[in-house]
């Protein structure tokens, strides 16, 4: 109202003026479009002679793909005051310093990727190496949990190296993620495990029970990362921290590193690892490593699996906050798998992220239509807003469990553990232990969902 009142005060006393003095005014009005045009005119000029160039690869600096596959460009972007000007980029190959006019995958080998952009005054060289390899097969398992409860627990064989991400929900499903493991590693040593955050339904099978013992002590641990932050006191995060640094005493963790530690390089950490033949293991940058939140789960550990060509991305319970964070501080690749954030939460599995990774295959860990958190039956796992956000990449949804009762503790498989098996990076398969029914054609969610119509 007082802008209003404001603009009318103006108009009529400007009237007064020309009336009082019409020549003054005048004047004034032509000094006033002569300053707002030089002010118009200094910023577009100040835009052309300094612009704003933005020049960046898609994907990362180094790459690798299988023997005898296809190479697919990813070029770079490149941006002038907002303006996509791509089409100034020369793309170069090189082998041993040598032009090449493509890159062939029939030898092992490294190339070179030069991208030339010359616009206006900006000259810039982005490079990237490209190394042709063997690369190995990968399996990525989504485990049910063995209770009522949702959690996460993914199991990784990666060639010959075995890795988990957290081991959830309760003490005793450390039998339950143990006895899973047993069927892949013959060794009774993990290579990686990554805690993600402090929750429970995320770090409870390490510790396990006096009869389930947890995962930090039954195995040798050659790296452990887990979250550098956390605000709670729970008994189960401090049980874990105690058994944590006992191993580490004992030398059964040989190597303990925070989520910050690997983004700075500090301690002997490193950001990216080279978990087997062709796959790398990065983690992946967010600002809740290094600034507190009031969100336990925006503390989260985020990976980033690279198999060739292939990309699979683990987000652990990140909300909305941190999906923004993890977007801004990393070049993100479409990935061909993701493992649906927080469980498939409303509050997670944002436009902001999903819209970058444009995933091709979604796997949640969850009870589906559970009410161990919520009575609204549309924000129950998986939520009806995180489904309709999905549906907009992909409709190769997978859910690992079906909560029948939960007061009555009563749970099925729906897919049962879920299996991502990919050879080399060339192809990929996706099975349920119970079955490998997408998720819009179960008969829960014909009952309790629905699909956004395009």
């Amino acid at each position: 109202m007082a802008s209003k009142l404001n603009t009318k005060k103006i108009i009529k006393q400007g009237k007064k003026m020309a009336k009082k003095n019409p020549k003054g005014f005048a004047i004034l009005v032509v000094v006033l479009i002569i300053l707002i045009a030089l002010g118009v005119g200094g910023y577009f000029a100040y835009r052309y002679f300094f612009p704003t160039i933005e020049f960046k690869l898609n994907g990362s600096k180094e790459t690798s793909i299988a023997l005898n596959s296809t190479y697919k460009e990813k070029g770079c972007t490149a941006t002038c005051n907002g303006k996509d000007i791509s089409e100034n980029i020369v793309t170069t190959y090189y082998l041993n310093d040598e032009k090449k006019d493509s890159i062939k995958t029939d030898v092992e080998t490294t190339y070179t990727v030069k991208y030339n952009l010359t616009y206006q005054k900006y000259e810039g060289e982005l490079t990237r190496k490209v190394k042709i390899t063997t690369v190995d097969a990968i399996d990525i398992n989504f485990l049910e949990l063995g209770n009522k409860y949702t959690g996460d627990s993914t199991f990784i064989k990666a060639g010959e190296t075995d890795i988990l991400i957290d081991a959830g929900s309760r003490n005793d499903s450390a039998k339950t993620i143990s006895s899973f493991i047993d069927t892949y590693c013959d060794d009774g040593v993990l290579e990686y495990v990554i805690a993600t955050h402090a929750h429970q339904d995320h770090i409870a099978g390490f510790v396990g029970t006096s009869t389930a013992t947890g995962i930090l002590k039954k195995y040798k641990i050659d790296t452990l990362i887990d979250f550098a932050l956390t605000n709670t006191d729970s008994k189960v995060y401090k049980d874990y921290v105690s058994l944590r640094d006992e191993q580490i005493g004992k030398g059964n963790i040989v190597n303990h590193y925070t989520a910050a530690d690997c983004i700075a390089g500090t301690n002997g950490a490193q950001k990216v690892y080279h978990v087997a033949a062709g796959i790398t293991m990065e983690i992946l940058d967010q600002k809740f490593y290094h600034e507190k939140t009031n969100d336990e789960n925006d503390y989260s550990v985020c990976a980033l699996f690279s198999q060739g060509e292939n990309h699979y991305l683990f987000t652990g319970d990140l909300e909305e906050k941190g999906e923004a964070s993890l977007v801004a501080l990393n070049n993100l690749p479409e990935v061909t798998l993701f493992k649906g954030g927080h469980h498939g939460s409303y509050t997670a599995n944002t436009d902001a992220l999903l819209n970058v990774i444009k995933p091709k295959t979604v796997c949640i860990c969850c009870c589906a239509g559970t009410n161990e958190y919520t009575e609204n039956a549309e924000n129950m796992f998986p939520a009806q807003r995180a489904i309709d956000r999905i549906a907009k990449h992909t409709d190769k949804v997978y859910v690992t469990t079906l909560m029948i009762d939960y007061s009555a503790g009563k749970y099925e498989s729906m897919n049962g553990n879920i299996n991502f098996h990919s050879n080399a990076g060339l192809d990929y398969l996706v099975t349920g232990s119970n079955n490998s029914i997408i998720l819009k054609e179960t008969e829960w969610f014909k009952k309790n969902r629905t699909w956004p119509t395009a």
